[in-house]
């Protein structure tokens, strides 16, 4: 079997096709990055909608395949951003109208960690999902995936993309914040906010902000003591939800994943509590239309359907409002 997944959640239009014995044939990316500020709704989703038929071109091609020897269509249902997701729906809809091809509706948060699953082998893990638009620690319990603690307002990767805009850096600002890190050599004192499972980085935000505009710190000891206090917050709800739940497996995905500092205090836990860890590669753990096709196979798999009368967007589709078949 082989579907034809589309992810247009946010910035990245991907467009990937993926078999069911776990090949993946073409994963197209083609990101949009605005002038100035951070992403715009509708201008993403425009560009998204001026760059779809040469995206799902691109994948074919780079695939060596036809619309004929696609099965099935996958697409991003939610969460994400409204005009974004409703675009990709929109063309997803087209193309198995026109292919005559079964449509399959996948959340996005659900398919970054199937995807990791799939490409690293765990079988059960424990997941900590980091990046721009979701923060949270989950794992597969009685049919769905449970959240175990996630950010109360903004994630992680906003928080470290917007304080980069600020501080003019690169977009997206994680790489750029992470070079910078390794040569910072002072911790400034910065609000570590975690409240029972959960945390928070709005207050880390407007302080780490308030100190670069007094001119009294390096960028590298602002970039280093954005990530430890960021990061050490994370580790300290992943830490506690692995030691709750005796997961064997613990599992980092997500676009922010890429950050060797993030991906060390992973390690370190795991092996604190006798898990296995896992990075999932960046390929794959950004936003991609792959996770999405892969998602979709395992879900059509297991009986699940999406009618087109049913397949309207979700900007606000929980991970754990979703039924797991194929888990079962």
């Amino acid at each position: 079997m082989i579907a034809l997944g589309v992810e247009s959640t946010a910035d990245n239009l991907g467009i990937g096709i993926v078999t069911s014995d776990k090949q993946v044939l073409a994963n197209i990316l083609d990101i949009h990055v605005p002038q100035e500020g951070g992403i715009h709704p509708r201008e993403a989703a425009r560009h998204h909608s001026e760059n779809m038929g040469t995206a799902i071109k691109k994948a074919l091609d780079t695939a060596g395949v036809t619309g004929k020897d696609i099965d099935i269509i996958a697409f991003a249902q939610g969460p994400g951003l409204g005009p974004c997701l409703r675009t990709g729906a929109t063309s997803a809809r087209a193309l198995a109208a026109y292919l005559g091809k079964p449509l399959v509706g996948v959340n996005h948060c659900v398919a970054h960690v199937e995807v990791g699953r799939m490409a690293t082998g765990a079988e059960d893990p424990l997941t900590l999902y980091v990046s721009g638009g979701n923060t949270m620690v989950s794992g597969y319990e009685s049919g769905r995936y449970r959240i175990f603690g996630e950010t109360l307002d903004i994630a992680i990767g906003n928080c470290l993309d917007t304080f980069a805009r600020a501080a003019g850096l690169e977009y997206p600002g994680g790489p750029d914040i992470e070079r910078k890190a390794k040569l910072g050599e002072k911790l400034i004192p910065l609000p570590y906010t975690v409240k029972g499972m959960d945390l928070s980085y709005s207050g880390l935000l407007t302080a780490i902000t308030g100190e670069l505009e007094t001119g009294k710190h390096s960028v590298e000891d602002l970039c280093f003591s954005l990530q430890e206090t960021a990061y050490a917050m994370l580790g300290e709800i992943t830490e506690r939800a692995l030691a709750h739940t005796g997961k064997p497996e613990l599992l980092l995905t997500g676009g922010v994943a890429a950050n060797k500092r993030l991906a060390g205090i992973v390690n370190d836990i795991a092996e604190e509590h006798g898990a296995e860890p896992f990075i999932v590669p960046i390929r794959l753990a950004a936003d991609n239309g792959a996770m999405i096709a892969w998602t979709g196979i395992e879900a059509y798999n297991a009986g699940v359907r999406t009618p087109v009368e049913t397949s309207h967007v979700n900007p606000n589709w929980r991970m754990d409002q979703v039924e797991v078949p194929w888990r079962s």
